[in-house]
């Protein structure tokens, strides 16, 4: 949320008025200042789709606007007018393919207004919640059957729950969840949402806010069950987000540790970070379940070069399994364990991947005395002021 300090700054401004959901084929006019020009720029479409997108700046999946308008590098943050003036959303990434043209994306008021909303309710910004659960559509008839599910029901099959969801002591996989606060769910997993329109039943998730309580109704060995659930927002193993907070980090014997996140993920691969980062940190990014609200991902981002960690030069963004047989749970812990280690020998267990379907650690040893007494050096060589960042200080 965004403000001046001066008051006079709001002098004889009009406040632009939010307009309702548009329908399809409902005229839009994205104003922004994309690249090619200076001044401002007027592009003009329809409405073409309405549906759950994924969010790409959030990593969520949230209700939005398909629209044919160009939408290029700039438009971002730029309001969509309907054809009273009202602003229906506002515009924030387009589709780049090769085979696709002018098709821009909008944020629309309803999720604009849950933003704000939120942060009156709560003073700040607390998200949109989630469900917690991975699901699978019950289209096919044998499925149905064999689930115990009758004529009449429908619904879609729970194939793994969030282990830090609040709900992970009450769902249980293959439960098969019939409706959400009352509205049923289809064997495809869609809510009627306006008419002749349907949507994905995360949609009513999405509506409500964090700590809000919603009740499920589930299948389960044929029985009916009702459970009423706290809604929370997702906790990601690879966080999509670093709160504005520098990067954390451990150094040992040159070994950089870091815990790693979607920013560290950009920083190291680009923006196609999603297609050129290895393929064992993508498989957590996108499938991996957090097993506690602190855990975290941590790896050796780098090797900084010296006589003490010579023949592991060449280990980049290798995931640390575990230290002198102990698992790794989060970087702090990691750095706790290394620091208050009174063995004769540093090992690191790391993730590495020896043949397909076939795989093994790798492991570091290092002396422990000349690893603790080689770091100063190292630090000093580099520039570096500290061992580790401050939020593992405390």
């Amino acid at each position: 949320m965004l403000t001046v300090s001066d008051d006079e700054f709001w002098e004889g401004v009009s406040p632009v008025e939010f307009g309702d959901l548009p329908a399809l084929q409902d005229a839009v006019t994205v104003v922004g200042y994309p690249i090619g020009g200076d001044t401002i720029s007027v592009t003009s479409g329809v409405v073409s789709r309405i549906e759950i997108l994924s969010y790409v700046h959030g990593s969520t999946e949230l209700l939005g606007l398909q629209i044919d308008a160009a939408i290029n590098s700039g438009n971002s943050g730029g309001p969509a007018f309907n054809d009273k003036g009202n602003c229906v959303g506002i515009a924030f990434q387009s589709l780049k393919h090769d085979d696709a043209e002018n098709i821009g994306y909008v944020i629309p008021t309803p999720v604009i207004m849950h933003f704000i909303q939120d942060y009156e309710k709560n003073g700040a910004y607390t998200g949109f919640p989630i469900l917690g659960v991975e699901w699978q559509k019950m289209e096919n008839p044998d499925l149905r059957l064999a689930m115990g599910m009758k004529s009449d029901q429908k619904g879609v099959r729970i194939r793994r729950i969030e282990p830090t969801a609040p709900e992970s002591h009450l769902l249980k996989p293959s439960d098969v969840i019939l409706s959400f606060d009352g509205v049923k769910v289809a064997n495809d997993g869609t809510v009627p949402f306006r008419h002749g329109e349907r949507m994905g039943f995360s949609y009513l998730v999405s509506q409500k806010y964090t700590g809000d309580t919603a009740l499920v109704k589930v299948l389960r060995d044929s029985k009916i069950l009702e459970f009423d659930i706290k809604l929370a927002t997702h906790k990601r193993l690879i966080p999509a987000h670093t709160s504005a907070k520098p990067p954390s980090y451990y150094i040992i014997a040159g070994f950089v540790f870091t815990a790693v996140t979607v920013p560290y993920l950009r920083s190291e691969y680009g923006k196609d970070y999603e297609f050129d980062a290895p393929v064992k940190l993508l498989d957590k990014h996108l499938h991996a379940m957090a097993e506690s609200t602190d855990e975290q991902l941590v790896v050796i981002s780098q090797v900084l070069v010296a006589d003490i960690n010579i023949g592991y030069e060449d280990i980049v963004n290798t995931q640390v399994l575990a230290f002198n047989g102990k698992p790794v749970k989060n970087l702090k812990s990691l750095a706790n364990m290394v620091d208050n280690c009174n063995d004769e020998y540093l090992r690191f267990d790391l993730e590495y991947q020896q043949l397909i379907l076939n795989f093994a650690t790798q492991i570091v040893v290092l002396h422990a005395k000349a690893a603790k007494a080689a770091t100063l050096d190292i630090l000093t060589t580099h520039c570096i002021s500290s061992a580790m960042s401050d939020d593992l200080k405390t």
